[in-house]
């Protein structure tokens, strides 16, 4: 199976369909080619450091907002290995609302990150925002994250699609699911499909909570790509209480994973911690949500 893109007036001129070799010819109609289920009919099961998502894995990607220290970082990352969760979050460089809030620790906050996944036994992940930090995320992390407000920063798509490390891609706050998908398009077509979808909420007039969780997006996304598909009920509601409940809704929809920011010490967070649940409240969602994970038939993943 070959897939071809580009200017479909010069794959039409080259009469492929003519060779005894070719079988057929299937034009992809959506204007996202590579992630499109006409182009692989299959989920694709990405890796981040061993943990795998999608193909009937279920993954747990938690830690807190920020990195602040590594004490903070070490005693999360504890509590999560001990609860069952299998991928470790952590911010390093923080786009924030605010110039005034924190920014985040920078490379520094990348080592310590780094040196918390050796030590605990959890691969990492970490948001990049500028395509200058493409080398020390790789250096550090084991996956990149694209932040909602960088869904399309189309520079840094084609950055991190040009490495190897998986993607995860959260959808912008305004940004339709056709969006999303052709941002990841954006990824695929510079060479790296390692790309991992996520639903983190949409801006609505609705003002109860800090997004609205769109779960109607889990279903579609798995009907018409291959790709995983994780949610983050945490920057879905951004109301503690909430972030339980939704995470096993989430489960129920068909998601992949589920992303949770966990704090060990909430009250004291420099970013986000209304959202973060505490260690003793992340145990308890770790139970809560193993039962959706047996009814939908997912594995709940551990590192190999």
């Amino acid at each position: 199976l070959l897939g071809a893109i580009g200017d479909e007036r010069v794959l039409e001129g080259l009469h492929f369909d003519s060779y005894p070799i070719v079988e057929k010819v299937t034009p992809i109609l959506t204007a996202y080619k590579m992630v499109s289920r006409d182009f692989q009919k299959e989920d694709s099961v990405i890796s981040i450091g061993g943990v795998k998502l999608g193909g009937g894995h279920l993954a747990v990607i938690s830690g807190p907002c920020a990195i602040e220290s590594y004490e903070q970082l070490y005693t999360t990352a504890v509590g999560i290995k001990e609860s069952g969760g299998t991928i470790l979050r952590g911010g390093a460089f923080k786009p924030r609302t605010s110039p005034y809030s924190f920014q985040g620790l920078g490379v520094e906050g990348l080592k310590i990150l780094n040196r918390v996944s050796q030590e605990v036994g959890l691969p990492t992940v970490t948001e990049i925002v500028d395509i200058c930090d493409v080398d020390s995320v790789e250096e550090y992390a084991d996956a990149f994250q694209i932040g909602a407000r960088n869904m399309q920063n189309y520079r840094l798509l084609q950055a991190v699609g040009k490495r190897n490390k998986p993607v995860i891609l959260k959808r912008g706050l305004a940004a339709t699911v056709d969006d999303l998908l052709m941002s990841a398009e954006y990824i695929a077509s510079e060479g790296n499909t390692n790309i991992i979808l996520c639903e983190r909420g949409i801006r609505t007039f609705e003002t109860a909570t800090r997004n609205t969780l769109d779960l109607n997006a889990v279903p579609y996304l798995k009907q018409h790509c291959h790709l995983p598909v994780i949610v983050d009920p945490s920057h879905g509601t951004g109301v503690r209480e909430l972030v339980q409940p939704m995470a096993a809704a989430s489960v129920a929809a068909g998601a992949d994973g589920i992303m949770i920011e966990t704090h060990c010490n909430p009250t004291m967070a420099l970013s986000d911690g209304k959202q973060s649940l505490d260690l003793e409240q992340f145990e308890d969602l770790m139970v809560y949500i193993s039962k959706f994970v047996d009814v939908v038939g997912k594995e709940m993943q551990n590192k190999s």
